[in-house]
This record gives C-alpha cells, sequence and structure tokens, in this order.
C-alpha cells in the first residue's frame, strides 16, 4: 500500500459547525453599595476635591465591602446579562472572566463563579489583560462562536482594586474602584462584532504594574527583622506616561478598528472607551473628529477606574439610561497595564 493509500485510509477528524457571526445578547452591571468622595480619599493624601476632579474627572468611586470577592461583585452582573440575553445557566458554554485582582495564583475565578451560577460543566478560566480585558474577552468569544468551539460565552470584567491600592500613594489613590460588568456572546444572523484590533506594548511593561512580586512578599515574612518592613503589594502608575501613550497611541487604533468593521465616525452611536481618565477620554474624542450625535461613555466620573470592568459598566449604565441606543453601533476600546490594547465596533444588545 502507498503512502498516500494509507493516509486516506485514516479517519479525518471532524470539525464543528461553524457559524457565520456572533453578537453580544445581553449586558449586565455591578457596583458595590459604598460610595466613596474624593473627600474621604483625600484623609491619606495631599490633595483636595478639586485637584482631582481637574486631573481625572473623577468625583466619586465605588469600593467593596471587605468580605466581598470578585466572585460576589461578578455573580449579579453575569445574572443581570443572562436574563437580558435570554440565556439560562445550563446554555453556557464557556465562562471567561477577566480581572487582576484574584487573590488566588490558583484556582481561577471562573471555575467558582459558574459553579455559583449553576453553570454545568463550562470550559472557565481567568484572562490576565488588566484594562483591556472585557475587550480581550469579547474578541475571543466572538472568534469561539465563530469557529463552532462554543455556542454561549459568558464574559465577565470584574475587580476589586480597593484590595490593591495604597491609599497614600498620591499617584494612584484617588483612580481605582470597584465593579463588574457581564455579556453574553452568542450566535446571530448579522455581524454583530466587528474584527478585534488587539495589541501590546511590552517594553514599557513598567508604566502600569504591581509594585512587588508575591515572592517578595514571602522572603520578608520568613526573614527574621523583616516582618515589620512588609508592604503589600499594590499597583501603581507612571500617570503622565500613561496619559501620553493613551491619547497619542489609542486614537490611531480606534481608528484601525473603524476601518476594519467598515463603519465611518458618522455611523457610530456610541464610543465606550476605557474608563482612565476623562481628560484622556475627551482627547480620544477630538482625535477622532466625532460627530456630535455620537454619545461617549463618561462613567469614570462616579465610578473610578475599575479596570477590566470599565468598558461593560460604561455601556450597561448607557442603555439603562437612553434604551433607544440598542441595535446601534459602538466602538468600545480598553488599554492599560502591559501595555495592552483591544478594539472592536459592536451592535449594542
Amino acid at each position: 500500500m502507498t503512502q498516500q493509500a494509507t493516509h486516506s485510509a485514516r479517519a479525518h477528524i471532524t470539525l464543528p459547525e461553524p457559524t457565520q457571526y456572533a453578537r453580544v445578547m445581553g449586558i449586565g452591571a455591578y457596583r458595590p453599595d459604598r460610595v466613596v468622595t474624593n473627600d474621604e480619599i483625600c484623609e491619606h493624601i495631599d490633595s483636595t476635591d478639586e485637584w482631582i476632579r481637574q486631573r481625572s474627572g473623577i468625583a466619586t468611586r465605588r469600593f467593596a465591602a471587605p468580605e466581598q470577592t470578585v466572585i460576589d461583585l461578578s455573580e449579579p452582573a453575569a445574572l443581570d446579562a443572562m436574563a437580558m440575553a435570554g440565556v439560562g445557566p445550563d446554555q453556557i458554554d464557556v465562562v471567561l472572566l477577566a480581572t487582576v485582582t484574584h487573590p488566588y495564583q490558583t484556582p481561577a475565578a471562573a471555575p467558582m463563579l459558574a459553579d455559583r451560577l449553576g453553570i454545568p460543566a463550562p470550559a472557565a478560566f481567568d484572562l490576565s489583560a488588566a484594562c483591556a480585558g472585557y475587550c480581550y474577552g469579547i474578541g475571543l468569544a466572538n472568534d469561539m462562536v465563530r469557529s463552532g468551539s462554543a455556542r454561549h460565552i459568558l464574559v465577565v470584567g470584574v475587580e476589586k482594586l480597593s484590595d490593591f491600592t495604597d491609599p497614600r500613594d498620591r499617584g494612584s489613590a484617588f483612580i481605582f474602584g470597584d465593579g463588574a460588568g457581564a455579556a453574553v456572546v452568542g450566535p446571530s444572523d448579522f455581524p454583530g462584532i466587528g474584527p478585534t484590533t488587539w495589541g501590546s506594548d511590552g517594553k514599557d511593561w513598567d508604566k502600569i504594574a504591581q509594585r512587588e512580586p508575591w515572592t517578595d512578599l514571602r522572603e520578608a515574612m520568613e526573614s527574621p527583622g523583616r516582618a515589620d518592613g512588609i508592604h503589600w503589594p499594590s499597583i501603581g502608575m507612571q500617570g503622565q506616561a500613561v496619559f501620553r501613550w493613551a491619547v497619542y497611541s489609542m486614537a490611531p487604533v480606534a481608528r484601525k478598528t473603524l476601518e476594519a468593521s467598515g463603519v465611518t465616525p458618522e455611523q457610530l452611536s456610541a464610543f465606550v472607551p476605557h474608563q482612565a481618565n476623562l481628560r484622556i477620554t475627551d482627547s480620544m474624542v477630538k482625535e477622532l473628529n466625532l460627530p456630535a450625535h455620537v454619545q461617549v461613555a463618561r462613567d469614570i466620573v462616579d465610578t473610578g477606574n475599575t479596570s477590566a470592568a470599565s468598558v461593560p459598566l460604561a455601556m450597561s449604565r448607557m442603555l439603562s439610561e437612553d434604551p433607544s441606543l440598542s441595535g446601534g453601533l459602538a466602538l468600545q476600546l480598553g488599554f492599560g497595564a502591559g501595555l495592552a490594547y483591544a478594539a472592536q465596533v459592536v451592535v449594542l444588545p
């Protein structure tokens, strides 16, 4: 028997039937009850409410209760997204949870959330891409549905940044907040999610980073005489460098995303950038020359920077305040530590 004949006699791999399109079917959000004002933040840093508002646009942010976990925050957001999508727990094939504040290396938070929600035996994993995490998740979910490897994916962006913020760091203490946003991505008979533009700039990883690795904490605890000097690893940021990168590097990413989707700025209903800084958002709007009718998410004013939760929280609020946006096109863009970024044009659920 020839090699060709032998090859043809072998069994062939059967692939799942691909789906042509995917869309965001539902979205949900959860904000913790505790509202933290700038005046409260200024009890620990040399600053003022006026300075914080001028520099970041932030008036208040939400902090979770000490006993709340990222799983506790994710659950109500996920339930809202599933209810809006009309999808039950037994229909979810994958749980993808984007976070950098789950305080365990293992197990991941996603399987624990799936169990809490009663989702039977899904693929479940965490994604660490910081502020770009949710948009990375939507890109992955879109590809999973279109390839046929999954039908319904629950994508969650959640952070409890209050656990990793140094309240005495004047450069970052006022920025971060807690919250969760979620979306259900599933099959569609029309293009509901455009191509993802994503990437990273790893040479500038130190611009936003956890200051010390966990191994330093262990070493300090085990070394005699060093325990009194232990500092909990917190997240630090070089504000001016990040500002310049976001303003001048992310506008081209946004334009590339629109072009890849065949969408013009005039056709957008909404722009939902990562809620990093109100000045960054306003600068990007000018760089993109967005028409006046395009609604721009400014959720940061009373939610703060919630990293992976930022985009879905902002989008959920926009839809809640103006349901007429449903069915319109939104450009969503996440960017942050890594320095990582991802963007898509999506049809609003």
